[in-house]
């Protein structure tokens, strides 16, 4: 004869199977954050491997990370990812190096859209302090011919001077207090000469605390000790943490240069 559940029974079992179910939606839920936080990093790696294509190429200059040239219809901003102005949005100078021209694949940890009213977001940033070239907007110079594009740009370190490709950081996780930044910066601000701009220009720690990096050898891996970076550690530079880099969920790479310059 079968002998029935009693309640006390009845409600230990649905106590423990549900006691069970707590403990394994967190595990569930990390295995998923885990495999979101390597499909990023493989994404990353797809970029840096396009860099260093591009950079093969064109005789060790690798891509810029944005410039504004003066054309006919007005002034054509191209940054690393997407170029834009007098017409439709194109992709950047990587497109050519990659299987997907034009789908720049975004950070899938990344909780902003994937697209704006102005480009399109992929969560990622570029070493623009070392590597990629920076352009100053279109001015006229002394010969009244308009200076754009590469003729007014910081270029980057020469890929002769490239001597820690493999401890230098390539593209990254982008992140500062409001969001999302395309425009990876070191924190010594000796290029930049902007503490504003260089704090606005973090690295995003969004994997279970880690951010993904793609190194200058095309290696990529996570770094899981973000960095305040030396002026934070100043009195006139504390108030930087918060706005605008908005730490410890961002922060730097290296306190100081280290793991951005290639020299």
């Amino acid at each position: 004869m079968t002998r029935a559940f009693t309640l006390v029974e009845s409600l230990v079992t649905i106590g423990t199977l549900v006691l069970l179910a707590s403990l394994l939606v967190p595990v569930v839920g990390g295995v998923h954050e885990s495999g979101r936080g390597v499909e990023c990093a493989v994404r990353l790696r797809q970029f840096a491997v396009a860099a260093i294509a591009y950079s093969g190429t064109y005789r060790g200059t690798f891509p810029a990370a944005i410039l504004h040239e003066q054309t006919a219809s007005g002034v054509r901003t191209t940054a690393w990812d997407f170029a834009h102005g007098a017409g439709a949005l194109q992709p950047g100078p990587l497109s050519l190096f990659t299987d997907s021209p034009f789908a720049m694949r975004q950070c899938p940890c990344c909780a902003l859209p994937t697209a704006t009213d102005d480009a399109p977001c992929t969560g990622f940033n570029y070493n623009t302090s070392f590597i990629g070239a920076e352009g100053a907007y279109p001015s006229v110079g002394e010969d009244g011919v308009f200076r754009s594009g590469w003729r007014s740009a910081r270029l980057g370190v020469p890929a002769s001077a490239h001597h820690r490709p493999s401890q230098t950081a390539l593209f990254g996780d982008g992140g500062w207090s409001g969001g999302t930044n395309k425009f990876m910066r070191a924190p010594e601000a000796l290029v930049e000469m902007d503490l504003g701009v260089v704090y606005a220009g973090a690295q995003a720690f969004r994997h279970q605390g880690c951010t993904n990096v793609a190194w200058l050898d095309g290696h990529t891996s996570s770094v899981c000790s973000p960095c305040e970076g030396e002026h934070a550690l100043t009195a006139s530079g504390a108030s930087l943490l918060a706005q605008p880099l908005g730490w410890p969920r961002n922060g730097f790479l290296s306190q100081n240069n280290a793991a951005y310059d290639p020299r």
